[in-house]
């Protein structure tokens, strides 16, 4: 994972990073082994070198992670991030509106749920319950796209890296045709805060990206939730707001 403002379950960069470096030994070999066999990497001089010596390497590939981050992803992670976490909302709310099998059956066209079987076309490799834990986890990703990714390492559940939804428009900027179009009804202050939850926000947050008081947020939420346009999730400490599919459906510029 990567770094999260304090409102929000997702674990620090920095914790990310340490427990890489405290990664142990043992694992750091079964890992190379796996990784020599699947791609013939058993001459590599550096993957050598974390084998003899873990410790002093994962130091070395935590920086190395740390620096990356930096140049490459940390200045467009707010937007991927927003995009991320507001797929995960949405597919948590097919689950309980429509069921698992729906979801699954939505993640990628080469992805098929059928008669209690995952089924991945065109894949090179199997997952079957007897190479990997109980359960699987769904992991929205911005590098996916155009495929789906697999991992199966006992005893982790199986993991199943698929493109997030509205990847095509990440770059692209929002229409403000449709958010006029619901200001004229809505007024632009409650509409302001509906399209700020693209991701799920506190109310602290909102105020915060919004310009308004804590208080006015406040108010604003609770007519619209009442009104059946944003629901509330406890996480943690805090309480996140997000948008129903009915304000998503608001927001959507006819003819798209």
């Amino acid at each position: 994972m990567v770094p999260g403002d304090a409102a929000a379950p997702f674990p620090e960069f920095a914790a990310e990073l340490e427990a890489i470096r405290q990664t142990p030994p043992e694992r750091v070999r079964t890992d190379l082994d796996k990784l020599g066999v699947e791609r013939d990497l058993g001459g590599s001089v550096r993957l050598g070198v974390l084998r003899e010596a873990p410790e002093p390497a994962l130091e070395k590939v935590a920086a190395e992670i740390e620096t990356y981050w930096e140049l490459a992803l940390a200045p467009y992670w707010a937007r991927i991030r927003q995009l991320l976490e507001a797929d995960v909302f949405r597919r948590a709310r097919q689950v309980a509106e429509l069921g698992a099998a729906q979801v699954l059956n939505e993640l990628h066209d080469s992805v098929r749920w059928d008669e209690s079987s995952l089924r991945l076309v065109r894949r090179h490799c199997a997952l079957t319950r007897a190479d990997s834990g109980a359960g699987m986890l769904l992991v929205p990703s911005v590098f996916a796209w155009p495929r789906v990714l697999t991992r199966s390492v006992a005893p982790d559940p199986p993991q199943l890296a698929y493109p997030a939804r509205g990847i095509g428009t990440l770059w692209e900027p929002r229409s403000t045709e449709a958010a006029d179009a619901v200001a004229a009804v809505l007024g632009r202050s409650r509409t302001l805060l509906l399209t700020e939850l693209d991701t799920p926000a506190s109310t602290t947050a909102l105020a915060r990206r919004s310009g308004l008081s804590a208080a006015g947020v406040s108010q604003h939420l609770t007519a619209l939730r009442d009104a059946g346009l944003v629901t509330a999730h406890r996480a943690g400490r805090s309480v996140l707001y997000a948008r129903t599919s009915v304000a998503d459906a608001l927001l959507t510029p006819a003819g798209s």
